[in-house]
């Protein structure tokens, strides 16, 4: 028997971004319904953001040990229960789900449909028995990982983020396609807990970011032990055996090189695909790019073609971030329930890799910044300059930021330990419009990793605060003093 639903809001995909566009609209009054047909809190409770920086703790606890001697500690290794560090990662996401189930949601008002969802038109949405007809859809499903056409994959037993939490046996020897941030976050998870990793990358580690702060990251990696290939391509993939003896192979093109490298495991991490297989979009009058990477074409307010529908996350093709998807829920929310034309920027969208040293960036890269501005300035302030990372002796990395001539800023990067949390002063800078100037005039604590940050932004003044120029206009001055 079919049930019926008419209501304000009908959001499809229980992640971050829908769960925020329910809970906000709810509890603002609206009606709403949630259709979510696996699990809640979506790719990144489950199978992102959660699991992988649980798992990166352990892994960099376990390189922490290793470090010991220079702070005149027994250099004991530690030793790591796989099984055990993987019920870690569980425990972890299972302390978080409250917040994002079922029964939470129904507390707040919303009724929540578990069951795939489809639309009939472009009013109406069906799921399992029963058929949603909404003023307003959002469709938040998210996205998967993109499977690279490469010769025999299909019949390798390969991981995505979806399945390497999983695991139970540690591998042997893991091998990674996909240099991007989750290609090196496991790299140095797992090398780091005592697998030997192999990590292959078309192009360069972490391209979209800085070649200038993405150099410790790659250090680090190979310090650690990663055998990274860069500019090489995966021509094939085969596999022998099952369970422990499992042997997967991969023939590796690297510039005229060409190699076999084997291992026991492989994880898939080459980009991302959004989800909209079996949502039959097309009859509710909404357009999908099916070129490239598809996703679904939205304009700066997240409508979709048929203005009654909306898309966000993933799904709508933008910048892959849980915190983008929490950002577009709040245009939504605006634009839906206020009819206030909220529009998406993303100048001011911070982005982080957290192996360790953390890569974090905001704004625009030098590179960006010198193809867009005829003139700019870069700051930089190693942290070897900073008393409180050569008290904790790790001065991996730097503070760079990117200004006009004028000291208007235009982007910041951070590389070094905990440069997610220092970004965060830049993210408002660039949020508010700040010039170089206020954030120079700050007083940062001392000692902290945060002075380096003042640092780089009183860097705009150094050449001329400490110019001849400057030093005749003191000498000028000193004659009033009396």
């Amino acid at each position: 028997m079919t049930h019926h639903i008419e209501t304000d809001i009908c959001v499809i995909g229980g992640g971050s971004g829908g769960l925020s566009v329910a809970a906000g609209a709810a509890q603002m009054g609206a009606q709403v319904v949630l259709v979510e047909g696996h699990k809640m809190g979506g790719d990144c409770l489950n199978y992102g953001c959660v699991p992988s920086k649980a798992l990166l703790a352990a892994a960099h606890r376990a390189q922490a040990s290793r470090n010991n001697a220079a702070f005149g500690l027994s250099e004991e290794k530690a030793k790591v229960a796989f099984a055990k560090v993987m019920a870690h990662v569980q425990e972890v996401i299972q302390s978080i789900e409250p917040m994002d189930s079922v029964e939470r949601f129904c507390d707040l008002g919303v009724q929540v449909i578990e069951a795939k969802g489809k639309f009939l038109d472009a009013k109406t949405l069906k799921a399992g028995n029963t058929t949603i007809r909404a003023k307003r859809f959002v469709i938040a499903t998210g996205s998967a990982a993109a499977i690279p056409a490469i010769k025999g994959l299909k019949s390798v037993p390969y991981l995505t983020n979806e399945t390497v939490f999983e695991l139970r046996r540690q591998p042997k020897h893991l091998m990674i396609i996909g240099g991007g941030p989750i290609g090196a976050e496991m790299a140095q998870a797992f090398q780091r807990l005592g697998s030997k990793v192999t990590l292959v990358e078309g192009l360069h580690l972490l391209g979209r970011e800085d070649a200038e702060l993405t150099a410790p990251v790659r250090q680090q990696l190979l310090d650690d032990g990663v055998t990274l290939l860069e500019g090489a391509n995966v021509q094939a993939a085969s596999c022998e055996g099952k369970g422990a003896s499992q042997k997967i192979t991969l023939h590796v093109k690297q510039g005229e090189t060409e190699q076999k490298i084997s291992g026991d495991a492989l994880l898939v991490a080459a980009g991302r695909t959004a989800n909209v297989d079996g949502l039959d979009v097309e009859k509710a009058g909404v357009r999908i790019r099916d070129t490239g990477a598809p996703h679904i074409l939205v304009d700066a307010r997240m409508r979709t073609r048929n203005k009654k529908i909306f898309a966000i996350g993933d799904v709508s093709g933008g910048p892959q971030f849980t915190h983008a998807a929490g950002y577009h829920a709040g245009l939504v929310i605006r634009n839906i329930l206020f009819f206030l034309p909220a529009k998406a920027s993303y100048t001011a969208l911070p982005r982080v890799t957290f192996t360790n040293p953390e890569l974090a960036s905001v704004g625009l890269s030098e590179a960006q910044a010198r193809a867009a501005h005829s003139e700019i300035k870069v700051l930089r302030w190693p942290f070897e300059e900073n008393d409180r990372a050569r008290a904790e002796r790790d001065m991996r990395g730097m503070v760079k930021v990117v200004t006009t001539r004028k000291g208007k800023i235009l982007g910041a990067s951070i590389v070094g330990q905990g440069a997610g949390d220092l970004l965060g002063v830049w993210t408002m800078a660039l949020t508010q419009g700040l010039s170089i100037s206020t954030m120079a005039g700050v007083v940062a604590p001392y000692p902290t990793r945060g002075e380096a940050s003042k640092r780089a932004a009183g860097d705009y003044y150094t050449p001329s605060l400490f110019s001849p120029r400057m030093r005749k206009i003191i000498r000028v001055l000193s004659w009033f003093r009396r």
